[in-house]
């Protein structure tokens, strides 16, 4: 529908229009146009009708926040974009996917005729101010995206990144996904959220240098020398987090979340400086020790193998 025929709608309908990218729902087309009008644009190919109750006011392809309105009017009552739907309608970058998220309330029942892409969650824990009041389409606040998003992850590590992510990028603060977490006793990976919201605010560092001992205890290494000091290439001092002498080998553990660029190429220009000076350096997460400590092991235990 081009702007010349918006002029000739009535200037309730053509503002919904403007407001909504241009989909409505059936009951509101019909009210403002009339019944049989709708069944003729429809008809005749000037709208179409992407799934029951909804309609969209032009014949071209659908984008994402088209697929967006059409999801949220679909559903009814009560329903709201959330997670990473939610999340990247206000900003969230480098997590892309093709499903539309929905929340609802757990009492409420949804249209079955719903599109294949679109995926309903319930909860039971949904008071107004978890939802936005006036970004549209209407959709839960950012950090309760967010930590929603956490725990719908089809991994682990999704849920951790996409945390790491939503402070990293200003979104949110750590205190705001706490404050959602201590609202939610259920939720599913609780406490996974819980311990990497102390990793991304940066507690976690005296509980990451315990966790690396009891791993090359458990896995049957080499104690390193910890906190080892180290001239870098330039003769400055480098406090390493484990190191094997004979090997050669620098191990550090992040304990916290890089929320800028300019910490993050700090550290990479401290392993080069390492790197130059001769030694070998692996650097991990403090989740990676905690959670995938095979892992870590096996990249450890490489490389004193290969110092043999």
């Amino acid at each position: 529908m081009s702007v010349r025929d918006d002029e000739k709608l009535p200037v309730r309908f053509a503002a919904l229009l403007q407001r909504q990218s241009h989909v409505v729902s059936v009951a509101d087309a019909v009210s403002c146009l009339g019944r049989a009008h709708v069944r003729w644009m429809v008809a005749s190919g000037q709208w179409q009708r992407p799934c029951r109750g909804v309609v969209v006011t032009f014949s071209g392809p659908l984008a994402r926040e088209h697929d967006e309105w059409v999801a949220v009017l679909a559903a009814g009552r009560s329903a709201v974009l959330a997670g990473l739907s939610a999340a990247r309608l206000d900003g969230l970058a480098g997590f892309g996917g093709q499903q539309v998220h929905l929340l609802v309330p757990a009492s409420r029942r949804v249209r079955r005729h719903l599109p294949p892409d679109v995926l309903v969650h319930r909860s039971r824990v949904l008071p107004p101010d978890s939802v936005h009041p006036l970004r549209l389409p209407t959709r839960t606040r950012p950090a309760r995206s967010l930590v929603d998003a956490a725990s719908w992850m089809g991994t682990d590590n999704g849920a951790r990144a996409v945390l790491a992510a939503g402070v990293q990028q200003r979104l949110v603060r750590v205190e705001d996904l706490r404050a959602v977490l201590d609202s939610r006793p259920a939720l599913r990976r609780r406490r996974l959220i819980a311990v990497t919201l102390g990793d991304i605010a940066g507690g976690a560092e005296a509980l990451s240098e315990l966790d690396f001992c009891r791993l090359t205890r458990r896995f049957g290494l080499p104690e390193p020398d910890r906190q080892a000091f180290r001239p870098d290439a330039d003769g400055r001092k480098r406090w390493l987090d484990a190191y094997w002498d004979r090997a050669r080998l620098v191990a550090e553990v992040d304990g916290r979340w890089h929320m800028d660029a300019h910490a993050w190429w700090a550290d990479m220009r401290r392993d080069n400086d390492l790197t130059v000076s001769g030694l070998r350096v692996l650097r991990f997460p403090a989740f990676a020790v905690r959670d995938q400590p095979e892992i870590v092991a096996a990249q450890i235990r490489a490389v004193l193998g290969d110092a043999r």
